[in-house]
Order: structure tokens, then sequence, then C-alpha cells
């Protein structure tokens, strides 16, 4: 085991104290978005000597983060594997990478992800007042509504002002995005996305295609280490609707949330289908020792296991063997 120090990402959307605390750290008044634990050359790691952690590992293909949401960050989707290495080629990305990502909740999560099922979106839309929408929806589809919300073809503005002083969840949200996004066509296509409010423990599984965003929370994010991000709106940054259009799966979700599954007492793997790494957590209440199978960050997150406390980190290389003890909860993640 070595022990590893991240690199802190100050984005403008970022708590300025749930990072710090779970690293022991005072708050300086900056916003805390993202703790980077991993080989990405805007933000590599190091080891307790100072040397890259790149020089011990090689490059890892994927992420780990803590990351710590006070603001929406922007609506976005990314590639699969072949989509991202057309788009390299043709100079519209900016590596070959798929990015797929998986947040676990440190604390209540609030997102959106995927799109609800048809029905269920019909009848919020119809007690909302928005029939227009809710027509083209049921005799058009996902596609086609999604499509006329971008091109300006249905308005989006209407429905933001039919949102104003409702009290659903999905119509307050709306009205508060359009106070920072009054022109932004996201703004209404967030109506058409499941709201998920994720409990400590529960993740989500973003696969290509998936469009969602973060509202506000604390979590553990592993993603594979890409940078190709397709970002449709709530956002300063640049926005490719052709793009999003081109690739957005329009697929009915019904369940964003992913439960863990137990392995043996204490151990916990959140599936990851299709995707460089597997994420694990242990929640150590008395001893337990782990081989790395691959090479794998450790991160705790919660309570002292002796080799790792609160907010520390390390890197197992394969076959490197770890003894945690004492009441703690760590992240594993792994490139097996």
């Amino acid at each position: 085991m070595r022990t590893i120090e991240g690199f802190a990402q100050h984005y403008a959307w970022g708590d300025p104290h749930a990072i710090p605390e779970i690293l022991g750290r005072a708050a300086d008044g900056q916003p805390w978005a993202e703790w980077w634990l991993g080989t990405h050359p805007a933000g590599a790691s190091t080891l307790s000597d100072g040397s890259p952690l790149a020089g011990a590992s090689g490059p890892l293909p994927y992420l780990l983060k803590l990351l710590a949401a006070a603001q929406a960050l922007s609506l976005q989707t990314h590639p699969d594997a072949q989509q991202a290495a057309e788009g390299f080629a043709r100079g519209a990305y900016t590596d070959p990478n798929a990015k797929p990502e998986m947040l676990c909740a440190l604390s209540p999560f609030d997102a959106l992800c995927g799109f609800r099922p048809i029905p269920a979106t019909v009848a919020l839309l119809r007690d909302l007042g928005l029939d227009e929408l809710a027509t083209t929806l049921h005799g058009q589809g996902l596609r086609s509504t999604v499509t006329a919300l971008y091109r300006g073809e249905i308005d989006h503005r209407a429905a933001s002002e039919l949102c104003r002083g409702q009290h659903t969840p999905e119509a307050q949200l709306v009205t508060r995005l359009a106070q920072r996004y009054p022109d932004d066509p996201s703004v209404a296509v967030t109506l058409l996305l499941n709201r998920v409010q994720l409990q400590p423990g529960e993740a989500l599984f973003l696969g290509p295609g998936n469009l969602h965003a973060y509202l506000s929370g604390v979590g553990v994010e592993v993603m594979g280490a890409s940078d190709n991000v397709i970002r449709g709106g709530l956002t300063t940054k640049a926005v490719d609707v052709d793009e999003l259009l081109s690739i957005l799966r329009f697929e009915e979700l019904a369940d964003p949330v992913l439960a863990p599954v137990l392995s043996q007492p204490g151990q916990w793997r959140y599936p990851t289908p299709d995707a460089p790494f597997e994420l694990w957590r242990f929640d150590i209440a008395d001893t337990m020792t782990h081989t790395a199978t691959g090479r794998e960050l450790l991160l705790c997150t919660d309570g002292d296991s002796g080799a790792l406390h609160r907010g520390a980190a390390a890197y197992l290389a394969p076959g490197d063997t770890i003894t945690l003890t004492g009441r703690s909860t760590v992240f594993c993640v792994t490139d097996s």
C-alpha cells in the first residue's frame, strides 16, 4: 500500500465545506467541487514522497473523486466507445475514449438521470397544465419532443411560465433553473427526466447517451479517464445541441437507482456494465483483509481503519494486501 494525495478542483458549483471536512482541513472560502484521485493529467495524484502516482501505477483507465455540489451542474451526456473514437478522428472530441460514470451518495443526493417513462411524464405534464408538451410527447415520442424543444419548435419559455408558482418538485426545479438560465431549453427538458433522490450508499450508473445532471449533494464518483462531455445546457460553457441530439439514447428509464450487491458481510459491489472500472464499498466493523486483484485506489470516507483514516487514500498494486481494522467506510475502485 502507498498513500496518495489528491488534487482539488475549485469549480464555481462546489460546496465550500463538505470536501474539506472529509479531508480534515479548514475551509478556505473557495468552492471545493471535486477531489481527484488518479493519473488524469489535469489533476494527477502524487505519492507521499511527492512523486507522481503514474510512476507507480502507470496511466489508470479511471478517475476516482469526491464530489460536492452546492449548485446544479450542466445537463450533459457522454459518447460510447465507437462514437468517441469517430468523434476524436474528426476533431470533435478531446480523446478517443468513452466516459461511463458512477456516483455513490455520501449524503442525500439530488440528481436528474435518464428519461422518465412516457406515461408518467405525460401525466405529470398534464397536471402542470403543459398540455401541448404532453400531447407532443404522447403522440411523437421522446426523440421528436426533445428535438423540438432544443430547436425552438416548442416554446420552452411557456413551460417555465406555467411552472411558476406551482409546488411540485419538478415545477419548483424548473422555476429555480429558469431564474439562472431563462433562455435555455434544457430547463424545460428537465421535466422529461427522472428526478432522483439518492440516500447514502445508493448509486447512479451513467452509461453512454444517458442525459443527466447533478443538482446537489456529496458523493464518491468514479468515471472513465476521459474528457468527453457533451453539454446540452444549464451551463455557461459551450453547448453543442447537434452533437447532443446525435448521441442521446432516447430510452425510457424506469428506475435509475443502482443498489449495491452484497458479496460477503460488509463488502458491497456496485455493478458497472462495460466500464473500465469496478466500485466496491467496504463497511468495516472489526477487521478486514483485502488483496488487490488489479490496480486499485482506496478512499476512506468515514471512521478510521488503522491503515486509512477519514479522507485518506492509497494505491494498491495487483497482489498487494491491506488489513483494515476499526469501524470505518472505505471505497475501493479497481481496473480488473
